[in-house]
């Protein structure tokens, strides 16, 4: 198997593990050296395998775009990005080509993995369990520093007898094992299954360097380094009681008694600060996460009856604001609209002193009264000066078109696609904004959009040819703009489409 890069599956599609955690800090050398610069696969080349793969794990049932969930682990991204810019881990190169996005998956897995290119991987499972931002912050900087070192690029480069698409097509069915190991010995064959296992773990001295690298980004980034002590010691203690594969983590990337030794003594001495307390806002959405995993109806009653058991009122307040949290949340994911309110309700007063934790339980009050088919009460948790937070807009965008008054969000979406070109879930939205007003070939188009930022470059050249076919009918002068839009973006789809075709 080419790669050893990327990691679990979005349900039968994921990859190949890749980052293990086990943290070993360097704040006191910057510097070091690194231990290659990719090989012979360039960064170009990279990001296309990564988008191929990307296309595919777009249309797997797994895979899932919560604004909410996205934003939180996008940006803890994007900070330890900054930081790694600013210490000369990132070079100018790899942050221009590479995509540095985030996808989740509903796996209730605890995982995370690089993938080439620069896209990010994360189960739900995993958000769920960490304790605080500064954990799940470590695993991120450990995987972002597998790209950053190009440690992906040489384990491809290693493989350079297969063609792209060859790879991409490996690696995908390579963890079809994941969650089927019947279907995985089926898709490898003619030897590759070895090559798959000869491959599954990035070398030891990657993985020290994804280590040390990925330690000395979390402080600048603004996490505690203690991060990484806190998630290695959570692992190690699922690894003991636990070995029924839902750790893929651990179980991928072992984590040696060297490099643990090796994390120990990079603490400053005399330290052994304990992680700063966990925040309320991380609790609700860890919350959030473990009831989006798809967990079960049976988990999900129980999840809702859990405020009314005895000795609630005698939790720390965190922890009763994340049960209080996930029940609101399970309650509506039941349709049990009364009981969601009233969960909702008591949720309101525990937070209420949080600035960042009462956003997310507006959130939450506005997507359970539209559930409910309160679009009016859900529009009052959205106030139009938030309008611009991806989740408040996406939200609101929802809200509005049930109301009936698309035209005050078409804006604000408008604005949005403009620096986001690649945000499809607003491209969408948008889509259906201007259907609602009665532009027809603006919706075509965005549509058209949305598939392009999915990499699903067919789809995407019909929906333009359509758009074409629909300007040819219309005299409508506003349309003489968008007809011509349509154009230039069919044009570049089908060179797209070509290349794409060509790699296979």
């Amino acid at each position: 198997m080419p790669l050893a890069l990327a990691a679990q599956s979005f349900t039968a599609s994921l990859l190949i593990a890749i980052g293990a955690l086990a943290c070993a800090p360097v704040a006191a050398q910057p510097y070091l050296p690194t231990l290659g610069d990719g090989g012979a696969l360039s960064a170009g080349a990279e990001r296309r395998l990564g988008d191929s793969i990307i296309r595919t794990l777009y249309r797997d049932p797994d895979y899932i775009d919560d604004p909410v969930l996205v934003e939180y682990v996008q940006t803890q991204w994007m900070a330890l990005l900054a930081a790694a810019r600013e210490r000369g881990e990132l070079s100018p190169e790899l942050e221009e080509r590479f995509a540095w996005q985030v996808l989740l998956g509903r796996d209730r897995s605890v995982n995370a993995f690089a993938l080439p290119g620069g896209y990010l991987g994360v189960h739900l499972g995993l958000i769920g369990v960490v304790s605080s931002r500064d954990e799940l912050a470590s695993v991120l900087a450990h995987e972002l520093s597998h790209v950053t070192q190009r440690h992906i690029a040489r384990l491809i480069a290693q493989q350079s007898k297969f063609t792209p698409m060859m790879l991409g097509a490996m690696i995908l069915g390579a963890l079809a094992a994941s969650k089927s190991p019947q279907a995985a010995q089926a898709l490898m064959v003619g030897g590759q299954a070895a090559l798959v296992q000869n491959q599954l773990n990035f070398s030891r001295d990657m993985e020290r360097e994804a280590d040390r690298v990925g330690y000395s980004l979390m402080a600048p980034a603004g996490f505690a380094p203690q991060g990484f002590v806190g998630m290695f010691d959570k692992l190690q203690q699922a690894n003991r009681i636990n070995d029924n594969g839902s750790w893929p983590y651990l179980r991928s990337h072992p984590l040696t008694t060297q490099r643990m030794a090796d994390m120990q003594s990079r603490q400053p001495p005399g330290t052994g600060e304990p992680l700063p307390p966990p925040t309320l806002e991380h609790a609700l959405v860890a919350a959030r996460a473990r009831v989006l995993s798809n967990p079960g109806i049976d988990v999900l009653r129980q999840w809702q009856a859990e405020p009314q058991g005895i000795g609630f009122a005698a939790l720390p307040l965190i922890r009763r604001a994340s049960v209080l949290y996930a029940a609101a949340l399970a309650a509506g994911q039941l349709h049990e609209t009364a009981a969601a309110r009233t969960l909702w309700l008591r949720l309101q007063d525990v937070v209420r002193g949080d600035a960042n934790a009462l956003r997310q339980a507006h959130l939450l009050a506005a997507e359970l009264a539209l559930a409910a088919g309160d679009a009016e009460g859900a529009l009052r948790q959205l106030p139009a000066s938030a309008r611009t937070e991806r989740p408040e807009l996406l939200l609101r965008a929802q809200v509005l078109l049930r109301l009936g008054r698309a035209s005050e969000v078409a804006s604000a979406l408008q604005t949005w696609v403009v620096t986001h070109p690649r945000d499809a879930t607003a491209w969408q939205s948008l889509a259906s904004v201007w259907q609602a007003q009665g532009q027809t070939l603006r919706a075509v188009r965005a549509d058209a959009e949305a598939h392009a930022a999915r990499y699903d470059y067919a789809a995407a050249v019909d929906r333009f040819k359509a758009g074409q076919d629909l300007a040819r009918k219309s005299h409508a002068a506003e349309d003489f703009v968008e007809a011509s839009i349509i154009d230039t973006r069919l044009h570049t789809m089908q060179a797209l489409l070509r290349e794409q075709m060509a790699e296979r």
